[in-house]
C-alpha cells in the first residue's frame, strides 16, 4: 500500500493525512521549542473524523494558552522541590520560605511527590487532607499545605507545565478563627505599672500595649527611628528570629547550633516590614516620649557598665552587652510579665488586638487606624477590632435609652 500523496500546507498550518500504517495522522504547530523549532503535537486514529477531533481540540487549547510545554515530565516531587528553591526562595521573606519548605518535605513530597504533575488531580490533595486531619494536624496546619500547594501549582499552571490548577477545585478545611478577646483597660494599666518595676525594657511593652507594634517592629526598632522632638517613631524594619549553623564542624559538642561558640548566622537580624503599609511613621502620646527618654538614659548607664564588651547597634531595645533581643527571650519576658501582674495567660500578639480595640474605643476613623496598624487591607480593621464588653455595655445602653427611655 503507497502513502497517500500529501499537497504541502503553508508553513504553520494543521495537517492531516493517513500514513502506511493505515492510520490517520494530525500534526499540529504549538509553538517554538527552547530551542527555537517549531512545537509540532502529533495525534493519531483509525479515521479522518477522529483525527479531526483531536486536532481542533489541540488548536483550541494552543489559542486558550492551556496546552502543556513539550518534553518535560515532571513528578510533583521534582517541580515541588525545583519551585522550592529556584522560584521562591530568591523571592520571598526567609520565613515565608521556611513555611513552605516544611509544607513540601514534611507533608507534600512524602505523600503525593511520586505522582506525574499533569496527572495530578484535586482528589488526590483532598485524601491528603483528609489523612492529615485523620492523623491529627489541625485545619490551620491543612489549610496552610493546602495555600502553598496552591501558591506552586500556579506557577506550574502559569509557566504551561500543566493545563490547569487541581488545587484551585480542591476543598480545603474549613479554618475557624479563634476569638481572642483583648485585654480590659484595667488589665493594660496593671500590666504597664508591673512592667514599670522591670529593671529593663519596660518602656518595650508600652509600644506593643499602645501602640500596637508587632514583636519584629518592636526589636528592631532602632534609635535613628525615633524622633524625640517631634514626639514620633517610624517602622522600617523586622526583627527575624535567629537561625545558625555550626561553625565548628559539628567539634564543639553543643546539639544545638545556636549555643556553638563558632556558630554562623544563616539569615540577617533584620528584614523588610510584612508589608509596603507597615513601613510607617506613627505619632507618641507625651506618656510614651516620657518612657523612651527614661529608657535612653537606662540605656546610656547600661553602656558604660559593659564598657568595650558594648556592641553599639542602636537598637532601642537591647542585652545587656547591646545586641538586639532574641525573639524568644522576649517571648519569655513577656509570660514573665503576665504571672507578675496576675493577668490570664495570652499571646503576646494579642497585645496589639488589644491596640486596635482602644483605637476603636477613641472613635478613630479607620484609614488612621489601618496607618497606626500597618494594616494594607481595610477589612483588617474586622479582625483586630473586637467588641469588648465595654463596647457590647455601650451598646445595650443606648438601645435601652432608645426603646424605653432610660438611662438604667
Amino acid at each position: 500500500m503507497t502513502e497517500r500523496k500529501r499537497t504541502r500546507s503553508p508553513n504553520g498550518t494543521s495537517t492531516i493525512y493517513q500514513g502506511n500504517d493505515g492510520f490517520w495522522h494530525g500534526r499540529v504547530t504549538i509553538g517554538l521549542r527552547d530551542n527555537g523549532q517549531p512545537d509540532r503535537r502529533h495525534v493519531s486514529g483509525k479515521s479522518r473524523a477522529e483525527v479531526t477531533k483531536k486536532v481542533r481540540a489541540l488548536e483550541r487549547a494552543r489559542e486558550e494558552g492551556t496546552v502543556t510545554k513539550a518534553g518535560e515530565r515532571w513528578t510533583v516531587k521534582q517541580w515541588l522541590e525545583h519551585w522550592l528553591e529556584h522560584i521562591s526562595r530568591p523571592s520571598v521573606r526567609e520565613s515565608t520560605y521556611s513555611g513552605y519548605r516544611v509544607d513540601v518535605n514534611v507533608h507534600l513530597v512524602p505523600a503525593i511527590g511520586a505522582h506525574k504533575l499533569k496527572t495530578l488531580g484535586p482528589e488526590h490533595l483532598e485524601r491528603l487532607y483528609a489523612r492529615m486531619l485523620a492523623n491529627g494536624s489541625a485545619p490551620a496546619t491543612v489549610h496552610h499545605v493546602h495555600r502553598t500547594v496552591r501558591t506552586a501549582l500556579g506557577q506550574a499552571e502559569r509557566r504551561g507545565h500543566i493545563p490547569r490548577n487541581p488545587a484551585k477545585l480542591a476543598k480545603a478545611p474549613r479554618v475557624e478563627e479563634t476569638e481572642v478577646e483583648p485585654f480590659t483597660i484595667e488589665e493594660v494599666r496593671r500590666l504597664l505599672e508591673t512592667a514599670a518595676l522591670q529593671p529593663r525594657n519596660s518602656t518595650r511593652w508600652a509600644l506593643a500595649l499602645a501602640l500596637g507594634l508587632r514583636q519584629g517592629e518592636a526589636l528592631g526598632l532602632k534609635w535613628s527611628d525615633v524622633d524625640l522632638d517631634t514626639g514620633s517613631i517610624t517602622i522600617r524594619r523586622n526583627r527575624q528570629r535567629p537561625k545558625y549553623t555550626h561553625g565548628c564542624a559539628d567539634n564543639c559538642g553543643k546539639k544545638h547550633a545556636g549555643r556553638c561558640p563558632e556558630r554562623l548566622a544563616l539569615r540577617p537580624e533584620t528584614a523588610e516590614t510584612k508589608s509596603r503599609a507597615g513601613k510607617r511613621s506613627i505619632g507618641l502620646p507625651t506618656e510614651i516620649v516620657e518612657l523612651l527618654v527614661k529608657h535612653k538614659l537606662e540605656q546610656c548607664a547600661e553602656r558604660q557598665r559593659a564598657g568595650t564588651l558594648w556592641v553599639d547597634r542602636d537598637y532601642v531595645f537591647t542585652t545587656q552587652t547591646g545586641a538586639p533581643l532574641n525573639p524568644r527571650t522576649d517571648w519569655d519576658r513577656w509570660k514573665e510579665l503576665l504571672r507578675a501582674a496576675g493577668i490570664r495567660d495570652a499571646r503576646l500578639h494579642d497585645a496589639r488586638h488589644t491596640a486596635a480595640t482602644v483605637l476603636l474605643l477613641l472613635g478613630v476613623p479607620d484609614r488612621a487606624v489601618m496607618g497606626i496598624m500597618g494594616w494594607s487591607k481595610a477589612d483588617m480593621a474586622a479582625r483586630y477590632q473586637h467588641l469588648t464588653q465595654a463596647v457590647r455595655r455601650d451598646i445595650a445602653g443606648r438601645m435601652g435609652r432608645l426603646l424605653w427611655g432610660n438611662d438604667r
